[in-house]
């Protein structure tokens, strides 16, 4: 019997041919006729395909059946996700966490262990890797996310087409793929290049040469292939002066925050204003005012006279394992006073660099203790896939050089339990440790000034965000240093953030200017300080978190 055109009915339960029924039985939920002429049909916890005359296609069913693509279809049995023909025996018999539909002969599965790839016609890998997502073919490309977040193109045999990474990305449409990078949203020729330099909030895929898209302010747009705009279909829903006005302002909110950490005020929620000013020494009706400006900043909510914590506001306990309380104050005191230097500084008046920022926080005791906790939050955001990364063999003796409170160092003992750990820091800051007892005996605390001889041997050095707070000249002691304590061959790992192309980290690359004297870099600049210093620039390897690993070997 013929099935083009029959429809699925508008309540789910049949399907129509000109508006009649096709037969008398109902189901739970049908789906839409696909080439042999078979559609997907559920009743009672069971499913399978029907012909269009509503008999079954095959004795067997399934738990859950899809639709037929390139003459096979995916379905969930109690053993798992797998793929039929039309007669209802199995394409292969290996079986999947999941299934996809197959799109120009490959199909996306997730294995068990949560990885994604594509496998063949015949239900075979198509290719050795896997993936932290796949998504199908389209023109024989599909984009894959890697471990470490960012998405690229590949082929059809699974290599990468051009070798570029995208925060999101999508298949080709037209010659041109939309692409997400640190700036926004653009959209990307074959070779992985930005097809003009705008960037935008959002993109649509381009029809007919040209495409809508919504600007920074909200405005949508009409722009062609080479990203000039055609028309516009909305006006900006904010303005530029708004925009700036409010970042004129951005220290109206680290002043908040810091305020409301000193002030011990998470610390008293839940609690209406009148406990809040009494626990905390607040005029009463200030303290009203205070708490609904920390309810704009999301910190608080409140609802019925009482006042609650946000998830998002949590991170500012004191008692909170990855607390942001210290960073608070640290922005919002020490470290604010810095950027008032840096016009002088951008003139390259006076001082070449700011005083240092470290001997100024030794200098106070419970600075030192804030300053190491705020660090050891941000170790424990960004640090996870880092040992991971590093791809040690498991018995090497490993510097964690400027390691502050061994954050780093028992991720990574942890990681490799036959590892040597020597973690060199300022006495002050080695006052501090508080080692698992776990992992303590195979890490080895040192005193240590990294301008100094380190007088220990390793086959593998870590600088974990220590390089971007020194200029070249101080950073390039730091690594002949470093690279006096390996044998030729051994391994330099520098965990940094990547200054990319576009606009993205220039406000923390100026902070650095403003706080340490240091900068962010590039891949090419740091290949070139590890060149310069007794290191082959090896690869970077990016990192799921903020930063990426910088690989290097002593020459």
């Amino acid at each position: 019997m013929e099935w083009r055109g029959i429809e699925v009915a508008p309540d789910r339960t049949h399907h129509l041919r000109d508006g009649r029924p096709l037969y008398e039985q109902r189901f739970d939920d049908v789906l839409a006729f696909h080439a042999p002429g078979l559609a997907a049909v559920r009743a009672h916890d069971e499913a399978w395909h029907i012909d269009a005359s509503g008999s079954p296609a095959y004795a067997r069913t399934f738990s859950r059946t899809f639709g037929f693509y390139e003459e096979r279809a995916a379905v969930e049995a109690g053993d798992g996700w797998h793929h039929i023909l039309a007669d209802g025996s199995g394409l292969y018999r290996q079986r999947h966490a999941w299934c996809g539909n197959y799109q120009g002969g490959r199909c996306v599965v997730r294995h068990s262990d949560g990885s994604y790839a594509h496998v063949d016609r015949s239900g075979q890998p198509a290719y050795a890797e896997r993936w932290r997502y796949a998504g199908d073919y389209r023109d024989g490309v599909a984009v894959v996310q890697g471990a470490d977040g960012l998405s690229t193109h590949v082929n059809a045999a699974g290599s990468l087409l051009h070798g570029r990474w995208f925060l999101d990305l999508d298949v080709f449409h037209k010659g041109l793929a939309r692409a997400r990078d640190d700036d926004g949203w653009t959209h990307v020729d074959r070779a992985g290049r930005p097809a003009y330099e705008r960037r935008f909030a959002m993109v649509e895929p381009f029809y007919n040469g040209q495409a809508r898209v919504e600007r920074s302010d909200g405005g949508l747009d009409v722009i062609d292939e080479r990203g000039r705009t055609l028309g516009e279909l909305r006006s900006g829903l904010r303005s530029d002066f708004a925009e700036l006005s409010r970042d004129l302002v951005g220290f109206w909110r680290t002043q908040a925050i810091c305020a409301a950490v000193e002030l011990n005020v998470l610390e008293t929620l839940p609690a209406d204003a009148a406990k809040v000013a009494y626990l905390c020494g607040l005029d009463g009706r200030r303290a009203s005012r205070f708490l609904r400006a920390l309810s704009e900043l999301g910190l608080v909510r409140g609802e019925g006279g009482t006042w609650a914590v946000t998830e998002r506001g949590g991170y500012l306990r004191r008692d909170h394992p990855l607390t942001l309380a210290d960073a608070a104050v640290e922005y919002g005191r020490g470290l604010a006073k810095r950027w008032e230097a840096l016009p002088a500084l951008l003139r390259a008046e006076g001082p070449r660099a700011p005083a240092d920022v470290f001997e100024e926080v030794a200098s106070d005791p419970a600075r030192v203790a804030g300053h190491q906790r705020m660090l050891r939050s941000y170790a424990r955001h960004d640090y996870g896939a880092v040992p991971a990364a590093l791809a040690l063999r498991g018995d090497e003796t490993v510097i964690d050089a400027g390691g502050g409170v061994g954050v780093l160092a028992e991720l990574l003992a942890r990681r490799y339990p036959r590892l040597r750990v020597v973690l060199l820091e300022r006495p002050e800051v080695i006052r501090l440790l508080a080692l698992a007892d776990d992992v303590a005996e195979r890490i080895m605390p040192r005193h240590a000034d990294l301008f100094r001889p380190w007088a220990v041997t390793a086959d593998a050095v870590v600088l974990s965000r220590v390089l971007h707070d020194w200029e070249d000249d101080a950073a390039g002691r730091i690594l002949r240093n470093a690279r006096a304590t390996l044998g030729p061959g051994g391994r330099l790992f520098a965990v940094e953030m990547l200054a990319e192309t576009g606009a993205a980290g220039g406000l923390c690359d100026l902070h650095l200017l403003a706080v340490t004297g240091g900068k962010e870099r590039t891949a090419e600049q740091f290949a070139k300080l590890f060149e310069d210093n007794g290191f082959r620039f090896k690869e970077t390897r990016r990192l799921p978190a903020l930063p990426s690993l910088i690989v290097g070997e002593a020459t």
